[in-house]
């Protein structure tokens, strides 16, 4: 029995070939874009992190400090130390524990951006399949 491919030129089938091949390069473009996008969008929340890390450490630094270290100043003088004494430790006391947090964030931010691995695994799986297809065809 003939099938109806048998019957139809090289040229034709060859040409229905890199048609179909170009459309599917089309295709895997588009997927690779798309994938990118979403590794991307991944990547941004990371960013997001990082930067709300750092306002809240600006922030901190700047509206706490001052109440935290009037705080503790005035528990150390009551206990006996100098004033200026007082000021200056409360002053590192503070700023150290700030730190502590600012870096805790920002490690945590960095960390997600670590996570975020620009690897297009659909696309490499579905070019891999595309290549073993056309492979088959020829």
């Amino acid at each position: 029995m003939v099938s109806s491919t048998d019957n139809i030129p090289l040229s034709e089938l060859l040409g229905g070939l890199v048609s179909d091949v170009s459309g599917l390069l089309r295709k895997e473009i588009d997927l690779a874009k798309t994938e990118a996008s979403e590794k991307v969008s991944k990547a941004m929340t990371g960013v997001e992190v990082l930067v709300i890390g750092l306002v809240l450490a600006i922030g901190a630094v700047g509206v706490l400090l001052s109440a935290v270290v009037s705080a503790l100043a005035t528990v150390m003088v009551h206990q006996g130390m100098a004033e200026t004494t007082a000021h200056a430790l409360s002053a590192l006391i503070v700023g150290l524990v700030v730190a502590g947090l600012a870096w805790a964030l920002v490690s945590k931010g960095i960390a997600t951006l670590r996570g975020a691995a620009f690897k297009l695994d659909r696309t490499s799986a579905s070019l891999r399949r595309d290549v073993d297809v056309v492979k088959e065809k020829m």
